[in-house]
């Protein structure tokens, strides 16, 4: 039954990763249908919507994109990649936010912009474009873009790769670059323009399945099961609680959070050489530090030094010392994989709480711990002391029948 429970907790977990995306809001679709845009329109990431219409005869394509921009600087993109789902290549149309003035341009992004080039506007694109607009919507409180877009032959309209994007910075008509978030860098999918939102291949979709994976993965492994083995091998060996069963459960623990951490340090490598255009260095290098430390400390289980060694007793301090250090790295590693995450909190708040378990759970242990030794030291130390203050029997000539009174001997 637990297991059952299990295995549904982690399809509800995984579930909207594999849904291909949310219809739009009502107020949106409206102002798409009464520019007869109708009837395909989809929620996109970042929170932006998208509706379209598209005419395979012609090859029109009609467009209008929208999201917030609540700060008084802003931009907001759309645009279509021949060449697959990502921004390089991108033909682009952007709207630019400053203040109360609007404008709007379109752009070439190229590798020169990916490394930090301005981006200035092109006169003209690969694309026909016509009725090009930004503007402010009242009922749904969106800027949005506007477009009508003929698609060159070379463009497959049944793999058709987009691309959005909203930053918050900009000069003139120059856009800044936007946020390196996750979201942002997922912001591509290809889909089928002739159906009604057919997703082909969203790759940013399942690389999001691996990334959830990879983070499960580590924080069971070396996140929980690594610090559960730690506190058993301290608290249950000797003192205060005898548990003879303590060296299994503390091998067998770190051999599991090995191979679950340990795997999804793979996913985590697999994952930094797909991401073409962006990397997390800090976090990259951390995992491979706490890798190669957490495997050296599994070889203990062959290379350890025998108990009559003289030279156990230095091998146990540095086990310890890199233990303890370990379990800090690990921490400030999966802290600093959850904040590349953000502005999803959730799972900062979820390892927060095992944080805080372990920490609770090791704290109060402890204190029973240093509670029990004082109080035998104090039991020990009064016992010995009134062994030393009991008086001491004085030698004495034994008389007759043993009553302790000397005898005379008898005169000759």
């Amino acid at each position: 039954m637990s297991v059952t429970l299990g295995l549904c907790f982690i399809l509800f977990l995984f579930l909207p990763l594999f849904t291909n995306g949310h219809q739009c809001s009502q107020e949106f679709l409206d102002e798409a249908r009464a520019i007869s845009i109708t009837p395909n329109c989809k929620k996109k990431r970042l929170g932006a919507e998208f509706a379209w219409s598209y005419n395979d005869s012609s090859r029109r394509l009609d467009i209008v994109f929208g999201a917030r921009l609540d700060e008084k600087t802003g931009w907001l993109a759309w645009g279509l990649n021949p060449h697959g789902p990502h921004m390089v290549g991108t033909q682009a149309l952007i709207g630019i936010k400053l203040g109360n003035k609007l404008s709007c341009d379109k752009y070439n992004i190229t590798d020169l912009t990916r490394i930090g080039c301005p981006l200035t506007p092109v006169k003209d694109l690969d694309l026909k474009i016509q009725n090009f607009s930004f503007f402010f919507q009242n009922p749904t409180q969106y800027y949005a873009i506007k477009a009508t877009v003929f698609l060159p032959e070379e463009y497959n309209s049944s793999r058709t790769s987009i691309v959005w994007q909203i930053g918050y910075a900009a000069a003139a008509n120059e856009p800044k670059m936007h946020p390196k978030t996750l979201k942002n860098f997922d912001s591509v999918e290809t889909i089928d323009l002739n159906s009604n939102y057919k997703i082909i291949t969203y790759s940013a979709h399942h690389i999001r399945c691996i990334r959830m994976t990879h983070g499960i993965l580590n924080i069971v492994g070396w996140g929980t099961l690594l610090p559960v083995g730690v506190i058993i091998a301290r608290y249950f060996r000797n003192f205060p609680v005898r548990w003879y069963l303590w060296s299994s459960f503390h091998i067998n623990c770190q051999i599991a959070g090995y191979i679950l951490g340990s795997s999804g340090w793979a996913m985590g490598l697999w994952l930094g050489n797909q991401s073409k255009y962006y990397s997390f260095h800090i976090h990259r290098i951390f995992g491979i530090i706490i890798f190669t430390f957490t495997t050296i400390q599994i070889f203990a289980l062959r290379l350890k030094p025998k108990r009559s060694d003289p030279f156990r007793g230095y091998w146990n301090m540095y086990h310890h010392f890199l233990g303890y250090s370990l379990l800090a790295l690990i921490s400030f590693n999966i802290f600093k994989g959850i904040s590349i995450l953000k502005p999803n909190d959730t799972w900062k708040w979820g390892y927060i709480g095992i944080l805080g378990f372990l920490t609770t759970t090791a704290l109060a242990l402890e204190v029973f711990t240093w509670s029990k030794f004082i109080k035998n030291k104090i039991s020990t130390d009064s016992s010995g002391r009134k062994k030393k203050e009991q008086p001491q029997p004085q030698p004495q000539q034994q008389g007759l029948a043993g009553t302790g009174t000397s005898v005379q001997p008898l005169p000759t």
